[in-house]
């Protein structure tokens, strides 16, 4: 008899959520990497690239914001039913946003990008808290907007002083570790090196 497990049931989502400039970006694509040389090919959903084609005239309202957040996790609940493991890279500010994704998703993990505000601030890639500091932007999260960190997230990153590679190697084994992802042989998936590397920077929010 066939045990192999068909590869829509083996699919998994990670949540990458932390304020603005925090270093999600950095996590997600040195995580999409890691994954790579383990043969896991993913989709990362960030979030301010498909808010763009999902709400083009954002008001970055808490309205809009739900909204936006639903479709969101709608496109990666579509891609993890077809096998397709998904990283989201999105800030999400409300707890609600990423337990909407939980409740969607069988084999589910958040990280959290704990970094101090006067180090995204400082950072500020993309110039988020300039222009809320010049009043052109009325909702950044941990400015005018809350932002609510997970209370139980299976991994926290820190995000001003962890070399984005150690952090993501912490994920891989989190994700080994709830059996989303088998036991690598090595006993390490990584490349030589994984350990170097400098903080993550945080270009996305």
């Amino acid at each position: 008899m066939n045990t192999a497990v068909p590869e829509q049931d083996r699919a998994f989502a990670v949540w990458i959520t932390g304020l603005p400039a925090s270093g999600k970006s950095t996590l997600a694509a040195a995580l999409k990497e890691h994954l790579a040389r383990r043969g896991v090919d993913v989709a990362v959903l960030e979030s301010d690239g498909l808010r763009q084609i999902f709400r083009p005239e954002s008001s970055y309202s808490e309205e809009d914001r739900d909204t936006f957040y639903a479709q969101l996790v709608a496109v990666g609940a579509l891609l993890v039913a077809h096998g397709v493991p998904v990283i989201f890279d999105a800030t999400a500010n409300r707890r609600a946003y990423r337990d909407r994704a939980r409740a969607e998703f069988r084999r589910f993990i958040e990280v959290y990008v704990d970094c101090p505000l006067e180090t995204c601030v400082r950072r500020d890639p993309k110039g988020i808290y300039q222009r809320a500091s010049r009043g052109e932007a009325s909702n950044v999260p941990g400015v005018q907007a809350p932002y609510e960190p997970p209370r139980a997230p299976e991994v926290i990153v820190h995000g001003a002083r962890e070399a984005p590679e150690n952090a993501a190697q912490r994920v891989m084994e989190a994700l080994v570790e709830r059996g989303h992802l088998p036991t690598p042989m090595s006993g390490n998936d990584a490349a030589d090196g994984s350990s170097a590397g400098h903080p993550a920077s945080g270009e996305r929010s």
